[in-house]
C-alpha cells in the first residue's frame, strides 16, 4: 500500500474530467512532480493548495475537451431517464413523497422569507450613484471612568474640519435632525417634519430634483426643498417653485422639488431645509452649537475620491481627533468611517438614522431557517435510507446492466432536486401567506421592509431549491452509489456513521433535539418577556396616560383636562422614562474651591412638582419640588442614589448629600432631594445616574394624567374633545404607560413569536418524519408481529416492543436539548440584559412533555394498529 502523500483526489478527478485525453497524461505527470517537490519544500498543506490552484489555472480553452455529439446525446438521454425514473418513484411511493414534499415546502417557505429580508436589507441605498464611495462619519464619545458610547451622529466641528484639505475626500455633507413645526400656507396649517442639509447634499446623495438646481437649492438661508408628496399635501400641486412656506415668524422659499424618497433608503424626509437656516436660527443662540463634543444631533457623510483610500481618510480623522481633544477635560471624542451599505445592516449605534438590523439578528434568522430546512432534509434522508432494501435491488439491477457509480449518484440527486422543485411550488404559496403575516407582525416592520419580488429574489429562490435538493439527496445518493451488484439483494439498511449507532437514529435524535430547543426557547423567552413587562421599575406606571404636547401650551391644556371626571392628577415631564429614549448632560461636581471638579454623563428628565407623587418615586431624603412662578430661575435638582455613588457626594449618605451643588448645562443646581434608584432606561441597561430638573411649563414634552375612571371610553372622548379645542392641526397622541412599556419590548415579543412559529414548524416536520418512520417500521415488521401473536404475545407487549426504540430516541433528544437551551439563555442570550428573570424549570420541561405526548400519540396509534392486525391474513402466503 502506497503511503506517500498524494494530491487531492477531487482536484485530480476535476482535471481528468475537463482535460483533453492527449494532454492529460503529460499535464497530470507534471503537476504531480510539482506536488512532490512542494511537499518536500513547503509541506503537505501548501502542496495541496498549490495543486488545486494549478488544476484551476490550466482550465483554458486549449485544455478543455471537445463535446462529442454522441456523448452529449447520451448524457441528455440519461438525464431524461433520471427524471422519468424519479417521477415513477414519486408516484409509486405516495405517502413518503407527500411527507418529503410537504416537509420541504414548509421549511423552504421560511427560507424564502429570510431571503426576501436579506435582499431588502442589501438593497438599501442602492439607488445612489456613488453608493460604493459614500461613508458616514461615526463618533466614539467617552467620559473618564465610563464606557465609550458609539454614535451615528457627529459634531458640526467635524464637518468644518473636513472642509479643509483632507486627502481622499471628494465631497462631504452635514445633516441635522429634529426640525418639526407647523407649515402655514395661506390660511391652512400642516404639521411638517424635516431635516437640515447643507448645499453639498445633492453632490453626495442621488435624490433627483423634478424642479430646481441641485447645486444651489440648499445654498441660501431659509431655502426649502419639498418632496412630491409633501408639495401635493401643502399646495395640491408640484409646480410650486419660488413660493413660500411660513414657520412661526420665518418665511422659507421653495427652491426645489425632489422625487419621493425610495422606500429602501435610510434617509427619509418630508422637507430639506438649508443648513444655513440652522446656522442663522440656532448657531448664535445655543451655547456650544459648534463645539467639538456636541455630537448628538448632526450627521456627517463623505464621498471618497476615486483614488482615495479609507485608510488615508481614517489617519486624517485620527489627527483631527487628537488636535481637538486637547481642549476637552475628562472626556475624548474619536471618529471612524462606516460604509453606506453597512448602515441598514450594521451594528447598534446610538442616535442612528433610519431602519437598521444587526447582522447577528440576520445570522440568527438565517440559522433558524437553515435548521428548519435541515430538519426536512433529515426526513428525506431517513425515509430514503429506510427504504434501502427496495431501492438497493433497483441499484443492483442498474449496476449489472452497466451503470456506473456516477449514474447512480445522478439518479438519486435528480430525484432529490425534483422533489425540491415540487416543494418550491408549494412553498411559494406558503411564502405569500408568511409574507403578509410577517409584515403585520409589528407596525414598524412595513417601514423597514417591502419584501417585493425581484429578479434577484426569484433567482435566489431557485438557487435555494437546488441547494436544498442537493443537501437532502447527498447522503442517500452516496449511500446507494456504494452498493455493489453482489450485495444488492441484501438489506442495506444497517448503514452506520459511528460504531453501533444507526444513521436513522442519529437523524431522529437531531430532529427532535432541534424541535425541543425551539419550543423550550419559545417558552423561556415568553416567560422572560412577561417578566420584563411586570418588572419592578422603581416607580408606578399603572393607570397613567401620557399625552404628547406637540407644542401645545401645557398650562392651559392642563387646566382644561383637570376638570374632566376620571382625571385625578396631572404632571408634566420632558420625556417618558423606561422606554429606551435617553437624554443627558455632562454634569460637574465641585466638592471644594480647590478642586477643578469631576465630570460625568447624567441622564435627565425635566418634571414639575406633581411628577414624583403621580409616579410614586420614593424620596430617601430631602423634599419634592415646590410650586414656583412660571419664570422663576431654576435652582434645584433631585438625584438618584447612583449620582451620589458616581461623585461620592456626602460620602454617599443621602442626608449629607442635601445642599451640595452640581453644575448642569452652565447652571449651578442645589440637591434638595435624593430618590431611590429606578430604571430610567430599559432592563437591558444597568441603573445609572439620573436627575430630575424642575420646569413648570415646557412646550415640547408630555402631560402625565393619573386616571381613575369607570368609563374609560367616555373619559378618552372628553380628553380628545378638550385637545381639539387647543390644537386642530395635530392629532391627539395619548398612550397608557403600560402599553408604551409593552411596545418598548415589542422587538423581543416579535422574536418570541417568530421562534414560536419556527418551533411549531420544526415539530410538525419532525413529526411528519417520525410518522413516516413508524409507518415504514410497522409495515416491515408485520410478519414478526404476526408470529409473536401466534406464539402468545399480548397487544400491550407488542406495542411496547415497537415503541421502546422511538421513546428512547426522544429521551436522548430531551437530555441533549434541555441543558443546551439552558446554557444558551444563561450564557448567551440573557447576558445582554442587566436584569432578567431566573430560568424556570417548568418552562424547560413543558416543551419536552408536549413533544413527548404528541410523539407517543402518533407512535402508539400506528403500533396499536399493527399489533391488532390478523396473523392469518399476514402469514397466509408463507
Amino acid at each position: 500500500m502506497n503511503k506517500d502523500p498524494q494530491p487531492p483526489q477531487w482536484a485530480t478527478a476535476f482535471l481528468r474530467w475537463y482535460c483533453r485525453p492527449r494532454l492529460l497524461e503529460d499535464l497530470e505527470g507534471d503537476l504531480y512532480e510539482y506536488f512532490v517537490r512542494n511537499v518536500s519544500r513547503k509541506g503537505l498543506r501548501y502542496a495541496r493548495l498549490v495543486y488545486w490552484l494549478d488544476v484551476i489555472k490550466f482550465l483554458r480553452p486549449y485544455t478543455i475537451r471537445k463535446i462529442e455529439p454522441l456523448t452529449f446525446l447520451t448524457h441528455f438521454m440519461m438525464i431524461g431517464s433520471y427524471f422519468k425514473t424519479s417521477r415513477r418513484n414519486l408516484v409509486r411511493n405516495k405517502l413518503f413523497s407527500f411527507i418529503n414534499v410537504v416537509g420541504l415546502a414548509v421549511s423552504m417557505s421560511v427560507g424564502l422569507l429570510v431571503i426576501s429580508i436579506v435582499n431588502d436589507l442589501r438593497s438599501y441605498d442602492d439607488f445612489h450613484e456613488k453608493k460604493d464611495r459614500i461613508f458616514r462619519v461615526l463618533t466614539h464619545h467617552q467620559n473618564d471612568g465610563q464606557a465609550p458610547t458609539d454614535l451615528a451622529s457627529s459634531s458640526i466641528r467635524t464637518a468644518q474640519r473636513l472642509a479643509g484639505d483632507v486627502p481622499g475626500v471628494e465631497n462631504f455633507t452635514i445633516l441635522r435632525n429634529g426640525f418639526s413645526g407647523d407649515a402655514k400656507v395661506g390660511q391652512n396649517t400642516f404639521p411638517l417634519e424635516g431635516t437640515w442639509a447643507d448645499q453639498s447634499f445633492f453632490k453626495v446623495f442621488t435624490f433627483p430634483l423634478l424642479a430646481g438646481d441641485p447645486a444651489t437649492a440648499l445654498q441660501a438661508p431659509y431655502s426649502l426643498v419639498l418632496t412630491e408628496k409633501t408639495a401635493e399635501r401643502l399646495f395640491g400641486s408640484t409646480q410650486v417653485l419660488g413660493q413660500t412656506v411660513r414657520f412661526d415668524t420665518l418665511e422659507y422659499q421653495i427652491t426645489g422639488i425632489a422625487r419621493d424618497i425610495p422606500h429602501l433608503s435610510h434617509i427619509h424626509f418630508d422637507a430639506l431645509l438649508s443648513f444655513a437656516s440652522a446656522d442663522a436660527t440656532m448657531g448664535k443662540k445655543q451655547d456650544g452649537f459648534y463645539n467639538w463634543d456636541n455630537v448628538w444631533s448632526n450627521y456627517t457623510y463623505i464621498t471618497l475620491s476615486k483614488n482615495g483610500s479609507t485608510a488615508g481618510v481614517q489617519r486624517a480623522l485620527n489627527q483631527i481627533s487628537k488636535e481637538e481633544n486637547k481642549a476637552l477635560l475628562h472626556k475624548k471624542v474619536t471618529l471612524s468611517l462606516q460604509p453606506l451599505k453597512d448602515i441598514a445592516l450594521g451594528r447598534k449605534l446610538s442616535n442612528n438614522m433610519g431602519p437598521r438590523m444587526e447582522p447577528v439578528t440576520l445570522w440568527i434568522l438565517g440559522g433558524l431557517a437553515f435548521v428548519i430546512i435541515l430538519s426536512a432534509c433529515f426526513n428525506y434522508t431517513n425515509l430514503s435510507v429506510a427504504r434501502s432494501l427496495r431501492r438497493s435491488r433497483e441499484v443492483g439491477v442498474r449496476k449489472i446492466i452497466g451503470a456506473r457509480r456516477s449514474h447512480v449518484l445522478g439518479q438519486f440527486m435528480t430525484e432529490a432536486v425534483l422533489i425540491s422543485f415540487l416543494a418550491l411550488v408549494f412553498s411559494f404559496g406558503l411564502y405569500l401567506l408568511l409574507r403578509r403575516e410577517f409584515l403585520a407582525l409589528d407596525p414598524h416592520i412595513p417601514e423597514i421592509f417591502t419584501l417585493d419580488l425581484s429578479v434577484r429574489s426569484v433567482l435566489s429562490f431557485i438557487a435555494l431549491a437546488v441547494i436544498t435538493g442537493f443537501v437532502a439527496g447527498f447522503l442517500p445518493a452516496v449511500f446507494f452509489s456504494k452498493i455493489n451488484a453482489l450485495s444488492a439483494m441484501k438489506d442495506a439498511s444497517g448503514l452506520r456513521i459511528f460504531k453501533h449507532i444507526g444513521l436513522r437514529r442519529v437523524l431522529i435524535v437531531a430532529q427532535y433535539t432541534l424541535s425541543l430547543v425551539f419550543i423550550a426557547t419559545t417558552l423561556v423567552g415568553y416567560s422572560q418577556y412577561k417578566g420584563f413587562l411586570n418588572f419592578d421599575l422603581g416607580f408606578t406606571t399603572e393607570n397613567i396616560l401620557n399625552i404628547k404636547l406637540n407644542g401645545t401650551d401645557a398650562a392651559t391644556l392642563k387646566k382644561e383636562l383637570s376638570e374632566i371626571p376620571g382625571v385625578t392628577q396631572i404632571a408634566h415631564s420632558s420625556m417618558v422614562s423606561s422606554l429606551g429614549s435617553m437624554y443627558g448632560f455632562d454634569v460637574k461636581y465641585r466638592p471644594s474651591n480647590a478642586s477643578p471638579g469631576d465630570s460625568a454623563l447624567v441622564w435627565v428628565n425635566t418634571v414639575d412638582e406633581n411628577y414624583l407623587p403621580i409616579h410614586q418615586h420614593k424620596l430617601i431624603s430631602g423634599s419634592n419640588f415646590t410650586l414656583r412662578p412660571e419664570k422663576g430661575k431654576e435652582s434645584e435638582v433631585i438625584v438618584n442614589q447612583q449620582v451620589l455613588k458616581r461623585f461620592n457626594i456626602g460620602g454617599r449618605d443621602p442626608q449629607k448629600a442635601l445642599g451640595h451643588v452640581l453644575s448642569v448645562d452652565g447652571r449651578d443646581l442645589t440637591i434638595i432631594g435624593v430618590m431611590k434608584d429606578f430604571h430610567y432606561g430599559t432592563v437591558e441597561n444597568k441603573i445609572e445616574p439620573v436627575m430630575f430638573r424642575y420646569s413648570k411649563s415646557e412646550p415640547w414634552g408630555y402631560l402625565n394624567l393619573q386616571m381613575a375612571s369607570t368609563d374609560l371610553e367616555s373619559t378618552m372622548a372628553k380628553i380628545e374633545s378638550a385637545w381639539k379645542q387647543f390644537d386642530k392641526v395635530h392629532p391627539l397622541k395619548a398612550n397608557f404607560y403600560d402599553d408604551q412599556i409593552e411596545n418598548a419590548y415589542s422587538q423581543f415579543s416579535m422574536m418570541v413569536k417568530v421562534i414560536g412559529f419556527l418551533a411549531f414548524l420544526a415539530i410538525c416536520i419532525a413529526s411528519l418524519g417520525l410518522f413516516g418512520m413508524v409507518v415504514f417500521t410497522t409495515e416491515t415488521k408485520l410478519k414478526e408481529i404476526s408470529i409473536r401473536k401466534v406464539l402468545g404475545a399480548s397487544e400491550p407487549g407488542l406495542i411496547y416492543l415497537l415503541c421502546r426504540g422511538f421513546i428512547a430516541l426522544l429521551a436522548v433528544a430531551a437530555l441533549i436539548a434541555l441543558p443546551a437551551t439552558y446554557l444558551l439563555f444563561d450564557k448567551v442570550l440573557l447576558t445582554r440584559f442587566a436584569y432578567h428573570q431566573p430560568i424556570g424549570i417548568p418552562e424547560m420541561l413543558a416543551g419536552a412533555l408536549i413533544v413527548m405526548l404528541l410523539a407517543l400519540v402518533m407512535i402508539g396509534s400506528q403500533t396499536a394498529r399493527a399489533a391488532r392486525s390478523n396473523p392469518a391474513k399476514v402469514l397466509k402466503s408463507e
